[in-house]
């Protein structure tokens, strides 16, 4: 039996109350789904700035009427402090997921991102604390690793930040450890590199390149690759993600908690390889799509050139096994995206 298995049963049979911030978000909204589907309680804060109402209404479309009873929604900041207090009263668990997320607009708003990112992190670590969560999981990045220039990142050797929200993530994880010391909260920080999946959007200006591109193939736009396109990245798809915070809230071993984890596959796919992907499984159901060609343009500050995860220590100690590589998770997400196109 997998640790994922083996945790979902236990849930089922042992309810839980979970906090879910940035719940109506992409990752959110399937943290919220998974949890349901396992009869959970949920408490969902979000300020809807980047999330969605209708992420929500999806996730109630595909769970029971009673197990989406069993989830509550509050509408809000933060940093507000006393809804902080509200919302983590009688939570067991805190999946920590609301955030500025993007690199280019902590560029340009690096207050905003420090405020949301930082200050509010600080704020729910403190509601935690104060209400006795068991445990506080929170969103990291593989931006942590900035100039580092390894091939494969390992999770003890970072180097140095290349924008504000780099910053912010590290600083999360500074407290969180300093939490855990000095008042006992149990905190595990997941890095995650390049989460992608249904519900992720591909609209604005700041949308992450998996979803801004398949939107793309399928409205027929021109299709832009920053640079030369052989910067790599490691794509996870989400379902990996909704594992790797079930098993980092329940795993028993004292070892693996107050701990900071790669989540990814450990594989590396260039720029250039991923058009490729996207346009021979889109090609597949639209013949015109295998003629057509990327269009290059200058890298943008701040990114990361290589980013590959090596993700021994969440399989040592959380029981962490990916269950889609990028193509079956590109299976996935394509039929979605095929469904829901605007």
């Amino acid at each position: 039996m997998s640790s994922l298995t083996a945790v979902k049963a236990r849930l089922q049979r042992e309810p839980c109350t979970w906090l879910i911030t940035g719940v109506a978000g992409f990752i959110g909204s399937h943290l919220l789904e998974a949890l349901l589907k396992l009869d959970q309680r949920v408490v969902g804060l979000d300020n809807l700035a980047t999330g969605h109402r209708h992420n929500l209404a999806e996730v109630q479309t595909l769970v029971r009427p009673e197990q989406w009873s069993r989830f509550k929604f509050h509408e809000g900041d933060l940093r507000d402090r006393a809804l902080d207090a509200k919302v983590c009263a009688g939570v067991d668990y805190i999946l920590h997921h609301a955030a500025l997320g993007s690199v280019p607009l902590s560029i340009e708003q690096p207050l905003e991102a420090n405020a949301v990112n930082v200050e509010g992190t600080l704020n729910l670590l403190m509601a935690a604390r104060d209400q006795r969560v068991r445990r506080f999981i929170y969103a990291s990045s593989s931006a942590i690793y900035g100039d580092r220039a390894e091939a494969v990142m390992l999770e003890d050797r970072i180097g140095h930040p290349l924008s504000p929200y780099a910053v912010t993530k590290h600083i999360n994880e500074l407290y969180a450890e300093v939490v855990a010391r000095c008042y006992g909260l149990e905190t595990v920080g997941l890095r995650y590199f390049n989460v992608f999946g249904a519900r992720q959007d591909p609209n604005g200006a700041y949308a992450a390149v998996i979803p801004k591109w398949i939107d793309a193939f399928l409205k027929r736009e021109p299709i832009y690759i920053n640079g030369d396109g052989e910067t790599s990245r490691d794509f996870c798809h989400v379902l990996n993600v909704v594992q790797a915070n079930l098993l980092a809230a329940t795993v028993e071993n004292p070892a693996a908690v107050n701990q900071v984890y790669n989540i990814a596959l450990n594989e590396s796919t260039t720029l250039n390889q991923l058009f490729v992907a996207l346009r021979d499984q889109l090609g597949r159901h639209d013949a015109s799509i295998s003629q057509r060609q990327p269009e290059y343009r200058e890298a943008r500050p701040g990114d990361v050139r290589h980013s590959q995860a090596d993700i021994t220590r969440a399989r040592t100690l959380l029981g962490y096994a990916p269950t889609h590589n990028l193509v079956q998770g590109l299976e996935v997400a394509l039929d979605w995206y095929r469904q829901n196109a605007r």
